[in-house]
């Protein structure tokens, strides 16, 4: 159409404004009162038109700024929330402790009415050991395959008592080896005071503590006779293997941190058992981190004789630190010395005894009940293989009582040496 003039303004339009025909005429085109219309020649003064794919754009990101908004208070409300929930839960387990233990059992809970009647009311004549944290008992009582358990009950008097209850129900419940003593059950109840009760069930060891076999005049109750160089060489490499087990297990390695003569438990075959696991933790280890126990070692007491020495100076558990005291314990077996032995004092001790012996005079300081009575204890009356296993031996508990834990050998190679020694006695 050939216009000359066209008026449409006030009409409430909308859209773009052609360029073509009468609208090439600004004179000739009146666009009043249409705040909708865009585009054009400049000279109508009307805003740009924007394009359906720039709205969109502009749509999605208002969308997006909106998004962004709302899942950045959801965070915050959920980090508060967790943080809330995290503090009432640490009130919580201050409060109780034993709470959030969440534990697995092959049997089921023992109640403090059960032990009561198992132990003759806890009777005198039933206790067969006791510990810094509380007392063993001898209980009769069906609990698996076992009719005979042995229940240790915890002295919750006393400073750590139910710490190391947590710690041996945290450490036993996760192993499983043939030379480790088998937790069976718990007891967490009240007693009939009304005070908090906790005991461990474990299986029974007819023959008692390696302590009372190594040094047999400590207990009345037990038989003066010692063990023979075969019996010892045979529960050392059981305890080797249990510790060798201990260190290598997955996912984190578990030390013992207390190892010594009585916390060493003897079957019915004299097969080794190794037991108190109320100062053992777990290793956190990782390919750039070097291997660190979870928890502080400022609560370690061990015991005397058998603490390694960078214990005392504030060092970190460490499987070393087992390999130290399982030194110790090695040399004690096999010389009948204990560690804690009144001639050792001013810096003398029973690794520097046996060292300055070793290996000319190694059969001098020789436990003189390795042998039968006809042997006597004349050095010449030894057997050569007898000889030359006591001086591997000797030599394996040197090398892992050595004062700097990097000198010190791995488990695995204790288990190679005390295998080699144990063949050399069989020749």
């Amino acid at each position: 159409m050939k216009l000359e003039l066209l008026n449409i303004s006030f009409n409430d339009f909308q859209g773009e404004l052609p360029n073509e025909g009468v609208f090439k005429n600004v004179t000739a085109v009146d666009v009043r009162g249409n705040p909708k219309l865009c585009g054009g020649f400049p000279d109508y003064h009307l805003p740009k038109c924007i394009s359906d794919s720039h709205e969109q754009k502009h749509h999605s990101e208002s969308i997006k700024t909106i998004l962004v908004c709302i899942g950045g208070a959801f965070l915050c409300i959920s980090i508060i929330t967790c943080f809330v929930v995290g503090c009432y839960w640490r009130r919580r387990s201050q409060k109780d402790p034993q709470g959030n233990m969440t534990m697995t059992w092959e049997n089921k809970k023992v109640s403090y009415n059960d032990l009561l009647r198992a132990t003759n009311s806890f009777s005198v004549e039933n206790i067969i050991g006791s510990g810094s944290f509380g007392v063993v008992y001898k209980a009769s009582m069906s609990l698996g395959s076992a009719n005979t358990v042995a229940v240790k009950v915890l002295n919750l008097e006393q400073h750590g008592a139910l710490r190391s209850f947590l710690s041996e129900c945290e450490a036993l419940r996760n192993v499983r080896h043939r030379n480790l003593i088998k937790i069976l059950s718990v007891c967490s109840s009240l007693d009939h005071g009304g005070k908090d009760f906790k005991a461990l069930i474990f299986e029974f060891m007819p023959n008692g503590s390696l302590e009372t076999y190594v040094h047999p005049n400590t207990r009345r109750d037990q038989p003066s006779e010692g063990l023979t160089l075969l019996q010892r060489m045979n529960i050392a490499i059981d305890i080797a293997k249990a510790l060798d087990y201990l260190h290598d297990h997955r996912p984190a390695p578990l030390i013992h941190c207390d190892l010594k003569l009585s916390n060493v438990l003897l079957d019915d075959n004299m097969t080794a058992h190794v037991g108190d696991f109320g100062l053992a933790r777990f290793l956190v280890r990782s390919d750039t981190v070097p291997a660190q126990s979870i928890t502080s070692t400022a609560g370690i007491k061990g015991s005397i004789g058998y603490i390694p020495p960078e214990y005392g100076m504030g060092g970190q558990a460490s499987t070393e630190g087992d390999v130290y005291s399982y030194g110790i314990l090695l040399l004690e077996m096999f010389t009948g010395i204990s560690p804690t032995d009144e001639r050792f004092k001013d810096g003398w001790s029973l690794h520097k005894h046996t060292e300055i012996a070793f290996p000319a005079r190694v059969m001098d300081i020789i436990d003189n009940k390795l042998f039968s009575s006809d042997l006597g204890n004349e050095n010449t009356l030894v057997p050569e293989n007898s000889r030359e296993c006591l001086v591997l031996v000797i030599r394996c508990g040197l090398l892992c009582s050595k004062e700097s834990p990097k000198e010190r050998i791995a488990m695995k190679d204790v288990v190679k040496e005390l295998n080699s020694a144990h063949y050399k006695l069989l020749e």
